[in-house]
């Protein structure tokens, strides 16, 4: 092949193996919604069943050994998890918008939902989060486990009035109010260098805990401006965003004048590496601890978007912080908001660097 001929053929072959692999994932998913729609309506059967019979318990023992036995080694005709057919169309049959939700993930994620969260908001959270994400069974527990939920819904930013309205929601769901960091075993007492450092060995666990949809840029990352030479502890890339995201690491407490540096960052890279069609970079403030009334009015006159959130080494997390979770309204209206750019999912790949489904 000439030169001009080779690379015609890489591109094309990538072009291939591209629309191969969307087309896998497609395949992937309608087998997956047709397989939980299978098991939404075994579970109702045997609940009519049980109502319009006054069949009791043994139904289900009947019923797997016998599906056993016609369709052998098929696990998922079980007596246990015909049961859990029969309570998660008993748990959900009242809700109209997880039962659209449920099929957009794997049997197994729905039943870690499923037992784990009984609160029908926190459910749909996990619903939408494990579908847009692509979250594993293990990074779903860990995002249970850490509470995510609460964490997301607290977060303090500006999106509001720093970014167009067909960003913010999505924009909400890049940033917690609290990170654990319980993976890099540090000591308690560490240097910022130290954190920063331990986050880039331990790349896979940090970019689970952020949630999903960012990609490593680089850390210590220069910017030049005006002859002197800068640097952004970590630069990551917000896949459905389509931003850069700089992070600084603080292991203190928030200070007012934190905001002033991260904006200058955010200013340089719009100004030198903001590429054609990337929306301007945000920012993140990590920091030990913050007061979030200092935190509020920081953010108030800030221009660029911006986040602040605390981190901890080992899990922590305070038990009043569903206290101040926002009304059920207003969390509900929130998560309505996702809906907006539900499209971009099959634009994308399903999961951050280094998940599967």
């Amino acid at each position: 092949m000439t030169e001009m001929a080779t690379q015609d053929y890489v591109e094309f072959l990538a072009q291939i193996k591209a629309r191969i692999r969307q087309r896998q994932l497609q395949a992937l998913r309608a087998v997956n919604h047709e397989l939980v729609g299978l098991y939404w309506d075994l579970g109702e059967s045997i609940h009519r069943k049980q109502l319009e019979q006054g069949w009791g318990k043994s139904v289900v023992r009947n019923l797997a050994r016998d599906l056993q036995a016609e369709f052998p080694g098929r696990n998922g005709f079980s007596a246990q998890n015909l049961w859990f057919m029969l309570q998660l169309f008993r748990e959900y049959s009242a809700q109209p918008k997880l039962q659209s939700l449920i099929r957009e993930i794997s049997w197994v994620n729905n039943l870690v939902i499923l037992s784990r969260c009984k609160d029908d908001l926190a459910r749909e959270f996990y619903l939408r989060a494990t579908a847009r994400f692509g979250w594993t069974k293990a990074v779903l527990q860990h995002q249970i486990d850490n509470r995510s939920y609460e964490k997301y819904l607290l977060n303090q930013t500006n999106f509001d009035h720093s970014l167009p309205a067909e960003l913010r929601a999505q924009a909400a769901l890049a940033v917690k109010d609290h990170y654990t960091f319980d993976f890099l075993e540090l000591a308690e007492e560490h240097s910022e260098r130290q954190l920063e450092q331990a986050l880039v060995q331990n790349l896979r666990n940090f970019l689970a805990e952020l949630g999903g949809a960012f990609t490593f840029v680089g850390n210590q990352h220069r910017l030049e401006v005006g002859g002197q030479e800068y640097f952004i502890d970590l630069l990551l890339f917000h896949r459905r965003l389509r931003c850069l995201v700089a992070i600084e690491l603080k292991i203190g407490d928030f200070k007012p004048e934190h905001k002033g540096k991260i904006e200058f960052y955010l200013e340089a890279l719009d100004t030198q590496e903001r590429m054609p069609g990337e929306n301007a970079p945000i920012g993140i403030i990590i920091c030990r601890s913050k007061n979030k009334t200092i935190v509020e009015y920081a953010l108030r006159n800030a221009v660029r978007p911006l986040g602040v959130a605390t981190y901890a080494v080992v899990p922590q997390l305070p038990d009043d912080y569903k206290a101040d979770l926002p009304s059920p309204e207003l969390i509900a209206e929130r998560m309505r908001l996702w809906d907006r750019d539900e499209g971009e999912e099959s634009d994308a790949d399903p999961a951050p660097p280094g998940e599967g489904q």
